[in-house]
């Protein structure tokens, strides 16, 4: 390009074309990769408060619900579909008093 384009487009001499051309590109890219790396988080699968998850299958993969007290009320719910009842690797256990060693007196 001739100086007189150059300076219709308001490049200095240091920028051509090319280098403005890998710019914008380089910033698309960049962009590109920001909004797929920013997708919305997924909810924690196991609920540590349920000792009993329902995994379920399906064609689009399936899902795990962690929402039931005893394996007899999970397998009510798995019963006639495509669905286990598995136990919850997470479950925090029972609320109840907390125990702690205290030295005698």
């Amino acid at each position: 390009m001739n100086v007189e384009m150059n300076v219709k487009l308001g490049l200095t001499a240091s920028e051509k074309p090319g280098e403005i051309a890998m710019r914008m590109m380089a910033v698309l890219v960049a962009t590109i990769a920001a909004m797929m790396a920013a997708s919305p988080a997924r909810a924690q699968t196991y609920d540590p408060a349920y000792p009993v998850c329902l995994q379920t299958y399906d064609i689009n993969g399936g899902y795990i619900s962690c929402s039931y007290t005893s394996m007899e009320q999970c397998r009510l719910s798995a019963s006639g579909g495509a669905a286990q009842c598995i136990v919850n690797p997470y479950f925090a256990g029972a609320p109840g008093k907390r125990q702690g060693w205290r030295q005698a007196r």
